[in-house]
C-alpha cells in the first residue's frame, strides 16, 4: 500500500484483511457509523496482519496515527486492507487503509480512513519476545 493509491479505488490485486458491512446499530447520533466501531475493525485488521508476521500472539501498544476522511454509511461495505511496513525488535508497525464500497445502485470504493498501529510480539508469560526479522 502506498500514498499514491487512488483514494477512490479498491487496492489492486490485494485482498482486504477484514471486510464486514456497516449496520444500523453501528450508527452514532448523527446516523452514521460511529467512529469507534471504524477503529475496532482497523485494530482487528492491524493485529491480523501483526500476527501472521510475527508468527504468534501480538498486543496493541499505540496508535501512532489515525485520519477519517470520509463518512461510513449505514449499508457500506468496508474493506481494511492492512499490511506491516516495519519490523523491530520486539515490534512491528502496521498501516491499515480503509475503504468503503457504496453500493447506492453504482459501484462506488471511497477511501474513509487510514491508521498506522504499534503492536508487540508476546510469549506464554506475555512478555516481549523477538520477532524474526527476516
Amino acid at each position: 500500500m502506498t500514498h499514491e493509491m487512488d483514494p477512490d479505488r479498491l487496492p489492486a490485486g490485494r485482498q482486504p484483511t477484514v471486510r464486514v458491512l456497516a449496520m444500523p446499530t453501528d450508527t452514532n447520533a448523527a446516523g452514521d457509523i460511529f467512529g469507534g466501531r471504524i477503529m475496532s475493525q482497523v485494530d482487528i485488521a492491524g493485529s491480523i496482519a501483526a500476527y501472521r508476521r510475527a508468527g504468534g500472539r501480538v498486543v496493541t501498544v499505540a496508535v501512532n496515527s489515525f485520519q477519517f476522511h470520509k463518512p461510513v454509511f449505514v449499508g457500506d461495505l468496508i474493506s481494511c486492507y492492512a499490511e506491516v511496513v516495519r519490523v523491530g525488535r520486539t515490534s512491528l508497525t502496521v498501516r491499515v487503509e480503509v475503504y468503503a464500497e457504496r453500493g447506492r445502485g453504482i459501484e462506488e470504493a471511497i477511501r474513509v480512513t487510514e491508521a498506522t498501529l504499534t503492536y508487540v510480539a508476546i510469549d506464554s508469560e506475555r512478555k516481549p519476545r523477538p520477532v524474526d526479522r527476516s
